[in-house]
């Protein structure tokens, strides 16, 4: 079993989890193990049944190619009985119905699932895995926690407080970067070595955001299943500009720029493993509830680890909202190949001066990162002002204005 062939762009991978365990018969088709590249964490398939044997560790970086493990086909597992055969149980030898029950994945937690489990002091025990051959999914987690009896939480806090007062403490530990931390800091000191990268801020009255936001919800919620949130408000406010701006929308290819007739909007989305920014396709096109419900998909694919590399490509621009995380004011930087980001933030009840009166309105600043190669700054400033005429008066949004 060698590393296959993931993407153009892909020559290593880590190993980030083992499926099965080392000697356990496997079937065909049944994952073995987790593989992390730069863009999402993927399944790795038995190609034939028989006994799995080791020869890659967890954690170990693999090139394309690489030898993961061996199979013995020469192993043989017996067929698992049908429910309505039970008879037939009896006589199946038990270690041949076994692979059908349990795996090495069975009571293991995913990653997004431990960090829940370590926050609220619950082990293995204590949660009942739901997702597939029995591992425990972030869900399966948050459940567990909620159900926890309060003394669960005790040991936490006793823990930490005893940790907080080991005085003059000089202990320190290494961990080695994760694939995605690795790419992601690759990825950060390229933009800012290799493009002209600016910043230009302004603000944003939310007042009539959450007014019509206010009036709207319920009906809203009836019609579509889903919340109208900011996201959407702000994706199509951007989408709007963008069409009408699309030197913000293009990219340097070499001695090239490609203009992109239309916008697909990438989405910041922290994941316990990094920050990952899939983009929602063909934003001028859809409606508020469609971008919503496709935010939502991808921000649950990304923090169950199940983004797919198709569902990563792309992006002709992208938001990031640092004020979910109470950041007043932060200068984004830019997602290449991309030539500008929007930062969203905090929204903070500000004084402000309406007709001649001093009054308290919900404000958020907005900044916009861009390379002055593709972008001049008049363009930045002009487009940035649009986006937010576009969300003060959100009915321009609404009649396509």
């Amino acid at each position: 079993m060698k590393v296959p062939t993931i993407g153009e762009s892909i020559t290593e991978v880590t190993l980030s989890q083992w499926l099965k365990g080392d000697g356990e018969f496997v079937n065909i088709d049944e994952p073995i193990c987790e593989f992390e590249s730069d863009k999402a964490t993927l399944e790795f398939p038995a190609e034939a049944a028989g006994k799995l044997i080791y020869v890659a560790a967890e954690g170990d970086d693999l090139e394309i190619g690489a030898l993961v493990a061996k199979i013995d086909t020469s192993v043989k597992g017996a067929a698992t009985p049908a429910p309505e055969k039970a008879d037939s149980a009896a006589t199946a030898p038990i270690a041949a119905t076994e692979p059908a029950k349990t795996s090495h994945a069975t009571g293991h937690p995913s990653p997004s699932a431990a960090k829940v489990m370590r926050e609220n002091n619950l082990s293995s025990a204590d949660v009942k895995g739901t997702g597939k051959e029995g591992r425990i999914t972030k869900q399966d987690a948050v459940d567990a926690s909620k159900k926890a009896p309060a003394s669960k939480a005790a040991p936490v806090a006793a823990a930490a407080t005893t940790i907080a007062h080991q005085a003059f403490s000089r202990n320190t530990r290494r961990e080695k970067m994760s694939r995605m931390r690795r790419t992601i800091a690759t990825r950060l000191v390229s933009a800012k070595n290799n493009t002209a990268m600016l910043t230009t801020f302004n603000e944003v009255d939310m007042t009539n955001i959450f007014a019509l936001r206010k009036k709207y919800q319920e009906k809203f919620v009836a019609k579509n299943g889903i919340k109208l949130g900011f996201m959407s408000l702000f994706s199509k406010a951007c989408a709007t500009a963008l069409m009408e701006m699309p030197a913000v929308n293009a990219q340097i290819d070499d001695k090239e720029i490609i203009y992109n007739d239309f916008v697909d909007i990438s989405i910041a989305i922290s994941t316990d493993t990094g920050l990952v920014v899939p983009p929602v396709k063909n934003v001028e096109s859809l409606s508020f509830a469609e971008i919503e419900k496709a935010i939502k998909a991808l921000a649950v694919k990304a923090r169950d680890g199940s983004l797919t590399l198709e569902e990563m490509r792309g992006g002709t621009f992208a938001i990031t909202n640092g004020g979910i995380f109470g950041s007043m004011m932060s200068t984004p930087i830019l997602n290449e190949p991309q030539s500008a980001i929007l930062g969203m933030h905090n929204i903070i009840q500000r004084p402000m001066v309406i007709d001649g009166e001093i009054v308290a309105r919900p404000m958020m600043y907005l900044a916009l990162s861009y390379d002055h190669r593709v972008i001049d700054g008049s363009t930045s400033v002009t487009f940035l002002v649009r986006v937010k005429n576009l969300l003060e008066d959100p009915m321009q949004l609404m009649m396509g204005l």
